[in-house]
């Protein structure tokens, strides 16, 4: 259910289609051009407005997204499957029964992992299943889903943005910038440090405040032992977790590899339950139909990037915003730098290709204002991390959304205080080098 006045996840991505559009009529068209030197230039090119692309922009933006909706209803309808069993239900009694009033560390240490994950190796689209596996539980335990959204996506996306080891980020734009791999690491650290005990400060306040009693909690059959079909089927997903985190950090595995080690846990776990093939497919096929709304939300999100690119007007917006730096302060310039990158995440959320544009632009840039080409990487970092709880073009928020069963809207009507307070302290932390001569 939608609060009053707030529009459809649907209407809110086709009237930014829609104004997407408008731009491609409006901004001249433009691209960056890497020459043989390995320099950036930009050059005009002929513009290419877009109309009745909007309607073909979607079709674009599932086939480019295919792989993320394919993940989504193929982990929607394993996670089904998997409740059907019956086994993650009876685990959950009995986890509530042992930790008693200890959940709110539970949570904390939770936040605190997935934080150090996105802060060490870049944690993003590995967050979608952790999502479908902790939001039921925090639910369990007497919390929304908006805390099981705290707790693992929300936590990963600070650790991503004020990240001293990701190699997607720090590594990436370093290098670019023409830094030493993962040098300045101490500030970044100290800047995580600082954003984490804030988040873990607000989960704590948040669970205080918005924990309710659990329906029939003093009845919940938290002693009743598990049968040995049950703890065989917690044995296969606490196996699955620990295969997609080895996968991820040792394997480097991606979306294909972690959709199909969620269909085999899941029809592992239906033929441990004694399923019948027939079974099995049905319960798969009816969790896919489930959260398939959720899922096909990427594809239209994706349609106002498709829209913006091939009207070829997204680096001629940067342009503009690089342009519009020239004769300012370092202060203002680092400013400048840190809310261009955080505009520019609306329009590409992928750091690599954000990387890639923006940090040739603005390193010599920021030697010519005389800001460190390391706080210019940090202003990429804050930039690009903390408005990814935001933009409805993430395909890792959408799909996590679609997770938790939370619409966009809500999420947005939800969060977006948190983002602003984020961004002020990014800021801070930002300039606080600058303004206090301290060095990286």
């Amino acid at each position: 259910m939608r609060k009053p006045g707030v529009p459809h996840t649907y209407v809110i991505i086709a009237i930014l289609i829609a104004l997407s559009a408008v731009l491609t009529w409006l901004v001249p068209g433009g691209q960056y051009v890497t020459l043989e030197d390995g320099s950036v230039v930009y050059r005009s090119t002929e513009a290419s407005p877009q109309t009745l692309q909007v309607f073909s922009a979607l079709y674009h933006g599932f086939v480019r997204q295919a792989g993320i909706i394919v993940f989504i209803l193929v982990v929607g309808g394993a996670f089904w499957l998997l409740n059907a069993t019956g086994a993650v239900s009876a685990g959950i009694s009995r986890f509530i029964g042992a930790v008693g009033k200890r959940d709110k560390l539970v949570l904390l240490s939770l936040a605190m992992l997935f934080s150090l994950a996105g802060a060490v190796f870049g944690m993003s689209e590995e967050t979608i299943p952790f999502v479908g596996i902790v939001v039921p539980l925090v639910v369990s335990l007497g919390y929304d889903a908006f805390m099981g959204m705290l707790v693992v996506y929300v936590a990963s996306n600070i650790g991503f943005s004020s990240a001293f080891l990701n190699p997607f980020t720090v590594g990436i734009a370093q290098e670019m910038a023409g830094l030493p791999p993962f040098s300045g690491m101490g500030y970044r650290i100290i800047c995580w440090t600082f954003l984490t005990l804030l988040l873990l400060a607000a989960i704590w306040i948040y669970a205080r405040r918005s924990r309710r009693v659990v329906a029939d909690e003093a009845r919940l059959p938290s002693e009743a032992p598990l049968s040995a079909r049950q703890k065989w089927i917690l044995a296969v997903l606490s196996a699955t977790v620990v295969v997609l985190v080895v996968g991820v950090t040792v394997w480097e595995w991606s979306l294909p590899e972690i959709t199909g080690l969620f269909l085999g846990m899941g029809i592992v776990c239906g033929v441990i339950a004694g399923f019948r093939p027939g079974r099995i497919a049905d319960e798969l096929l009816a969790g896919a139909r489930d959260i398939l709304s959720a899922a096909l939300v990427v594809g239209f999100a994706t349609g106002i990037i498709v829209i913006l690119q091939d009207g070829h007007v997204v680096d001629s917006i940067l342009h503009s915003m690089q342009e519009g730096l020239d004769g300012s302060s370092p202060l203002a310039s680092l400013s400048a730098m840190y809310g261009i990158q955080a505009l520019i995440n609306f329009l590409i959320p992928s750091a690599t290709a954000k990387a890639a544009i923006t940090i040739p632009i603005m390193a010599p840039f920021a030697d010519m204002v005389g800001v460190s080409r390391q706080a210019m990487v940090l202003a990429f970092q804050f930039g690009d991390g903390f408005t990814n709880m935001l933009t409805p073009t993430s395909g890792v928020l959408v799909a996590a959304l679609a997770m938790a069963r939370i619409p966009y809207s809500r999420w947005v009507a939800w969060i977006w205080k948190a983002v602003v307070v984020l961004l002020v302290l990014g800021l801070l932390l930002l300039c606080l080098p600058l303004v206090a001569d301290i060095a990286f």
